[in-house]
């Protein structure tokens, strides 16, 4: 069983930055492969970024790329998602998931995350 809490969301003007985190439970944490997702308001959950379990290589949908960075510690359990050059249209629920297979790499689709965490609010005014 693993358990992810995100925080560090919030309110910022578009143009912004914003960094959100990702506590996960358990001791296998090293080996899961974390991504972030994202839900807009009547839209579809959709792959924002995801990491390798050493962080060695990093993904990203292409709304995201260049203003988003993800990183991982694994030492304490934590991955991060760190949002620049915010847009009004990355308002939405952000979620942090786990992907537990032990072969592949980072999927950016939804059915391959076995937990995810409850979510947290972006939203960026413009």
């Amino acid at each position: 069983q693993v358990q992810l809490v995100e925080s560090g969301g919030g309110l910022v003007q578009a143009g912004g930055s914003l960094r959100v985190s990702c506590a996960a439970s358990g001791r296998s944490f090293s080996i899961y492969t974390m991504a972030w997702f994202r839900q807009a308001p009547g839209k579809e959950r959709e792959f924002v970024s995801g990491i390798s379990r050493t962080g060695g290589n990093t993904y990203y949908a292409d709304s995201v790329k260049g203003r988003f960075t993800i990183f991982r510690d694994n030492a304490k359990n934590m991955v991060y998602l760190q949002m620049n050059s915010l847009k009004p249209e990355d308002t939405g629920v952000y979620y942090c998931a786990v992907d537990r297979r032990l072969s592949g790499g980072v999927s950016g689709l939804e059915e391959e995350y076995d937990y995810w965490g409850q979510g947290i609010q972006v939203t960026v005014s413009s």
